[in-house]
């Protein structure tokens, strides 16, 4: 008799597959969720469901900002391959109506390798083995740079250079002069 390869076999008791457990076995559906394997390498994305206040004045809606989980590197312990822990936060900076232009441009500046074409701001975070603590070190983060573009830098007031600051440029000026003059050969040395 031919097997027929649209009923297949149960591993080592040779029984029908789908012909009901038998005694001394559970369920296969009490044990899916402990012993599957993640199959899919592809990140996670969550969005986050609240505004990140930077100042009292300033806070980003969370329509802004979205998160991407990832394996990180490094030491994880038990974990280590299990639990998505890096996180990668992203900010829209580009398209955010809470930043004036100005600030806009202070922080590409700012951020300089994270700001991507699409004009997004991205933090990558995997500083510890707790996503957790990860999603709140990529916010302070985020919160600090912005902090840093809203400050406007001072404009350089022009000034003219003392007289006393003249006078000792010109002295040392003489006196650097004087040690390269000295450096070349000596008249009646013969060679």
């Amino acid at each position: 008799m031919t097997p027929d390869p649209t009923r297949a076999r149960d591993g080592a008791s040779g029984r029908q597959a789908g012909a009901g457990p038998p005694v001394d076995e559970a369920p296969a559906h009490l044990f899916t969720n402990i012993h599957r394997p993640c199959l899919s390498i592809r990140p996670f994305r969550l969005h986050l469901v609240g505004m990140l206040q930077i100042t009292d004045d300033l806070s980003i809606a969370d329509w802004e900002l979205s998160e991407t989980f990832t394996r990180a590197q490094g030491p994880g312990g038990q974990n280590v391959n299990k639990v998505s822990t890096a996180v990668e936060l992203r900010f829209e900076a580009a398209r955010s109506p809470h930043l004036p232009d100005p600030v806009k441009a202070r922080l590409r500046r700012l951020a300089g390798r994270r700001w991507t074409t699409e004009g997004a701001v991205l933090i990558a975070v995997q500083d510890t083995r707790s996503q957790a603590r990860n999603r709140e070190i990529a916010r302070e983060r985020l919160a600090e740079l912005i902090r840093q573009a809203l400050v406007a830098p001072r404009k350089r007031i022009a000034t003219r250079p003392t007289l006393g600051s003249q006078r000792r440029r010109l002295v040392a000026k003489a006196v650097r002069g004087t040690v390269k003059s000295l450096r070349g050969r000596v008249a009646g040395d013969p060679e």
